[in-house]
């Protein structure tokens, strides 16, 4: 069987996990980014009463956090990017292009959602999406984006024609 027709067999083989990864590490990247720093609606530690970020030594702590939660998002990119890298041996211009590849990503991104707000947001209450009153309705939305964005990649890689998937 030559390596054609086994990842024909296999058609998601290839790019799957380096999707998924890459996907969770820019997701990552985007809370971060958008909700830490630039709304700064919230840190890592941010709803702990032991870390509060409205005193210095608080926000020096969900800084470092923050930081650290960065670094971990950086290396899931990274990985993601290697794998990628290793399993796409030929057409790896088409790969960028592939519905198959944002499909997958979009599932990953929307996976990061859904553990980070299960686990962040609502089984340790380290931080919110955006505290206040409405905080409960904010995590909700964040991970009802979460469960979307894993729908729409899943559709979107669906749609990818099958020699796109298997590469």
């Amino acid at each position: 069987m030559t390596a054609t027709q086994t990842d024909t067999a296999r058609p998601d083989r290839g790019i799957v996990l380096p999707g998924v990864v890459l996907g969770a590490g820019l997701g990552g990247f985007v809370d971060g980014i958008l909700l830490h720093q630039v709304l700064q609606w919230h840190h890592m530690l941010s709803s702990t009463t032991r870390y509060p970020a409205d005193t210095l030594a608080g926000l020096r702590v969900n800084t470092l956090w923050d930081g650290l939660f960065h670094t971990c998002t950086w290396l899931a990119v990274l990985i993601g990017l290697a794998l990628l890298y290793s399993r796409v041996t030929a057409g790896r211009a088409r790969v960028w292009g592939s519905r198959a590849l944002w499909g997958w990503m979009l599932v990953g991104w929307g996976g990061f959602n859904l553990v980070e707000g299960t686990v962040d947001h609502q089984i340790l209450g380290i931080h919110h999406v955006h505290g206040g009153p409405d905080q409960g309705w904010w995590d909700l939305g964040f991970l009802a984006l979460g469960a979307v964005l894993v729908a729409a990649g899943w559709l979107l890689q669906r749609s990818a024609r099958p020699e796109s998937r298997a590469r």
